[in-house]
Formats: C-alpha cells, sequence, structure tokens
C-alpha cells in the first residue's frame, strides 16, 4: 500500500487557484495532495475528486517526478489544461474505485 499525503492550507495550492482562477483545488506533487479552500474531510468526501487526484499520484509514480512535470506542462501548452491528456486520463479515472485498494491517506 501506497501512503500519500494530504496537505490542507497549502501556499502551493493557494497559487495553483490563483492561476487556474478557482475558488478552490487540490493540486498533486509526488505523493502529496494539496489543498487549498477545501478541508480534508471534504475532499476525501468527494469520491470523483479523490479518485481523479490519485490518478495524479499514479501518473508521478510512472513517469518520476521531473519527467511527469515536465510533460504536464509541456501537455498544457500544447492542449491547454482542459485538453491536457494527463487531465483527461484522471477525469475518466474519477470512477475507478479499485485504486483506492492502492493507496492509503495520511
Amino acid at each position: 500500500m501506497i501512503t500519500v499525503y494530504v496537505k490542507e492550507q497549502s501556499w502551493i495550492a493557494r497559487i495553483a487557484a490563483g492561476v487556474l482562477n478557482t475558488r478552490r483545488v487540490a493540486i498533486v506533487i509526488n505523493r502529496t495532495i494539496h489543498l487549498h479552500n477545501t478541508s480534508r474531510i471534504d475532499f476525501t468526501g468527494s469520491r470523483a475528486w479523490l479518485l481523479h487526484e490519485l490518478k495524479h499520484v499514479a501518473q508521478y509514480e510512472q513517469y518520476g517526478t521531473v519527467r511527469f512535470m515536465l510533460l504536464y506542462l509541456y501537455e498544457s501548452m500544447r492542449k491547454g489544461y482542459i485538453n491536457n491528456r494527463f487531465e483527461v486520463e484522471a477525469r475518466a479515472a474519477e470512477h475507478d474505485t479499485t485504486v483506492l485498494n492502492k493507496y492509503k491517506l495520511l
């Protein structure tokens, strides 16, 4: 089982919220899910949102930190945030509850 950390009131997530022009956000860096303007309870209570972010954790595992970040930025610049293939994959994973057996949230 892989341990994933959830960090509330993250300055990293606050910056991401500003860039994305959204009120609340979750952003993954490696095995940490950074939250802004949402609580851990609300975040984990939204199964689709949780599964979406866990897919990003899996993407970090698959590509490694630096490679994933570079690929993610490249995809975002080329196709935009919504059509970025990593976001498309994460949205597709929002109903795949089998992933919950792989991760332990702390």
